[in-house]
């Protein structure tokens, strides 16, 4: 069944040998471009198009063409493409044509199989003024390959969508399909005529009779059969008084020689069909004519095509590896496809074809999940792009079927206001009919849309539940076992774990939320959420507590994931209400000082901090960045500053702006607790403190939006077990590498 793809949908591909035919309204430019893990087109050599038309496993059109085949086979791909981009663009302005894709009809891909079964198709609706289109791409996952709509257009043409794409010479590369395309537009192909114009037949085009000729005469009629020349007995003719005869190539019609070579057809280029007739009967290989022995009596050669009882096959076609023989006008026109208007039989005369075609290949199940089946140096690094990997997947397949859903509530509702705007129809048996065909048409396309996206979750989810016992500490929950077996690390990880997403259509499936290390920007951690999605938390007390408690295991979860003595946690409390949730920290000699509790506990902190900054700064910016003084700590640092902004006065509030914005490229981040609704009386002078930081939340909440379709996803903080000790172990673990460092 045809897979009919709306944009940024996916579908398996279970073939490795592919064609993907693309046809418009207008001659239009196929190309296509091969990328990295990343998508990337590293050169030239990457691109197929006109110029260089064929790379390993990849073909295309060498012109511009209302219609367009590419022949792509994926298992002779290079190792290094995991992504194959089919473009459409069209040809340079000043040729004739249109030039933007929205005056012409809406261009239409198909991936099929080399039999021609479709197995995905997709119309690319809503262009204007692009004149470049990525219309769909091939990309690899886990070993298996999948085609996703794409449809982004291009005002820029084609220029501008392979820059987009990484290519560095991509000004050049266009220029060069421009003129290649300009070479070859005199000979482009037009559009394909209409179906109804499919079923005509070849006409044979037969001579005028002569003086000498009465006419055609049909095969089987008797009568008298006018003279014929004489034929040689050999397989090819001798020379005609107007010159050398070539014989028929055995691979197809070629154009008699004027003197010059005809160089091979491509493919792609327009065939030339002869016009010097029909096909001529070749010579009996027995040493008989293609005539008759005596008037009136055809001679016919003893089993001249394979064994008594065979079939008698059809004339042989031009480029029949038997040759031309000359035959007299009368037998040319006496043909059975001319006298009956038929079609032709263009079967090979010694071909047998089968009773039954061969069965179908069985479609390809999905390769099993792999953890770590990812591009990267490391396996912290492969997991790492696979989680994003599944990120991507996950908000493309959601939009997908949210697209799919929205189309078929347009679609009913437009059948509706169709069925309603008729008095006639609003009632009585035919407008109830109607109203009930429109539903059912309705739930066939959302039940079409689900089965695609519990597909695809299916298939995520098998693949998350492999990835997540294999994940590092950094990557991992609080209840894997790996922290069970917990050891220092040796060196800082790629990424860190501060929870997981996930989406309405799928809330069992969650991705691991990672942010890459050293931290870029501050954390802030809002204490004034108004409850949890599911009212499990709705009083305010309990929100703050939930939010001290996701501090405190997020500083735990850095102070593990860095080497011993290359993180220092820094803790501001003025009013003392986050006691109670510290004590993991405190009592475990985690930090580097008691919290900072009071007016001068804060001050001091915060001097403290804030010269270390200006110290690296200066030490940085005048290159003697190993002159800093000896009793400085050049360990990471983070600041837990609690139920911000009490106990702070004006100097204070300056010097957090300071380091939210100066601390992160010396290596000194924020943490906050707060609430925005109570820092309200500063005015916008925090708005710049609070656009610096990433809001979490301490209770499930729909804030974060992916960067790809924007969808709000649900985050949950990465929180410790109920019961659980593996807070403390871990962080006991910490400050015994640390006193055995020092």
């Amino acid at each position: 069944m045809t897979a009919e793809l709306v944009r940024g949908q996916n579908h398996p591909i279970s073939q490795v040998r592919l064609e993907i035919r693309a046809s418009a309204g207008t001659p239009v430019v196929a190309v296509a471009t091969t990328g990295d893990e990343q998508g990337t087109v590293r050169g030239a050599e990457w691109v197929a198009h006109p110029g260089t038309p064929t790379l390993p496993g990849l073909e295309v059109s060498r012109q511009a063409a209302a219609d367009h085949r590419l022949a792509v086979d994926l298992g002779a791909l290079s190792e290094a493409v995991h992504r194959v981009s089919v473009l459409l663009a069209l040809p340079a302005p000043g040729t004739g044509g249109p030039v933007r894709f929205g005056a012409v009809a809406a261009p239409f891909v198909a991936v099929t199989g080399l039999d021609g079964t479709e197995i995905a198709s997709y119309t690319i609706t809503g262009l204007d003024a692009e004149s470049a289109v990525v219309a769909l791409e091939l990309y690899r996952r886990q070993g298996a390959w999948k085609v996703r709509a794409v449809g982004q257009g291009y005002a820029g043409g084609l220029a501008e969508l392979l820059a987009d794409q990484g290519l560095p010479q991509a000004h050049q590369l266009a220029r060069g399909v421009d003129d290649a395309i300009a070479q070859g537009l005199a000979r482009s192909v037009p559009a394909p005529p209409r179906p109804a114009d499919a079923d005509r037949s070849r006409q044979t085009a037969a001579s005028t009779p002569g003086a000498d000729q009465a006419g055609p005469v049909p095969q089987g009629t008797p009568g008298p059969v006018p003279p014929q020349p004489p034929m040689s007995p050999y397989p090819y003719p001798s020379p005609p008084a107007g010159g050398p005869q070539q014989p028929a190539s055995p691979y197809g019609p070629q154009v008699a020689p004027t003197g010059a070579a005809t160089p091979p057809v491509s493919p792609y280029d327009p065939q030339i069909t002869p016009t010097a007739g029909p096909p001529a009967q070749p010579a009996s290989p027995y040493g008989h004519p293609h005539g008759t022995s005596s008037p009136g009596v055809p001679v016919q050669p003893a089993f001249p095509h394979g064994s008594p009882g065979s079939p008698a096959p059809a004339a042989p076609q031009p480029g029949s590896p038997q040759g031309p023989e000359p035959v007299a006008p009368s037998a040319v026109t006496g043909s059975a496809g001319s006298a009956t208007g038929g079609p032709i039989d263009y079967s090979h005369p010694r071909r047998r074809q089968s009773s039954t075609p061969p069965p179908p290949p069985a479609p390809r199940q999905p390769a099993p999940p792999v953890a770590g089946d990812a591009t990267g140096w490391t396996m912290d690094e492969r997991l790492y792009n696979q989680v994003w990997g599944m990120f991507e997947d996950l908000a493309r397949a959601t939009a997908a079927y949210r697209s799919a859903v929205d189309f078929a509530d347009s679609r009913m509702e437009k059948e509706l206001d169709q069925v309603l705007s008729d008095p006639r129809s609003r009632i009585g048996g035919q407008g109830e009919a109607a109203r009930e065909a429109a539903r059912a048409k309705h739930a066939q396309l959302v039940d079409q849309a689900r089965a695609a996206l519990d597909r695809d979750l299916a298939q995520l989810t098998a693949e998350a539940q492999v990835i997540e016992p294999a994940l590092p500490p950094s990557y991992a929950r609080w209840d894997n076992p790996v922290w069970h077996a917990y050891r220092v690390p040796m060196e800082i990880p790629m990424a860190l774990r501060l929870g997981d997403l996930h989406l309405p259509e799928a809330t069992d499936l969650r991705i691991p939320m990672l942010v890459r290390l050293p931290l870029e920007r501050g954390l802030w951690i809002d204490s004034g959420a108004d409850g949890s999605l599911d009212g499990s938390f709705a009083d305010s007390h309990d929100v703050r507590r939930l939010a001290m408690e996701t501090a405190v295991a997020h500083a735990a979860r850095l102070l593990a994931v860095y080497p011993a003595g290359e993180f220092t946690v820094h803790v501001i409390d003025p009013a003392g209400s986050g006691a109670q949730a510290l004590v993991p920290l405190v009592q475990s000699g985690a930090l580097a000082r008691p919290p900072g509790i009071g007016a001068a506990g804060v001050a001091d902190v915060l001097a403290r901090l804030t010269e270390r900054v200006d110290l690296v700064q200066m030490a940085v910016r005048g290159g003697v960045a190993d002159a800093l003084p000896p009793g400085l700590d050049t360990a990471e640092q983070l600041l837990i500053v609690n139920d911000f902004p009490h106990g702070f006065d004006d100097r204070a509030v300056n010097q957090l702006r300071y380091l939210a914005d100066e601390g992160p490229a010396v290596g000194v981040h924020l943490m906050m607790i707060a609430d925005r609704e109570e820092a309200a009386g500063y005015g916008p002078l925090l708005d710049p403190l609070w656009r610096s930081l990433m809001r979490l939340t301490p209770v499930p909440d729909d804030h974060l939006a992916d960067p790809w379709v924007g969808h709000a996803w649900t985050y949950e903080p990465a929180l410790v077990p109920p019961g659980s000790q593996v807070l403390q172990q871990v962080l006991a673990a910490v400050a015994q590498a640390r006193t055995k460092r020092t």
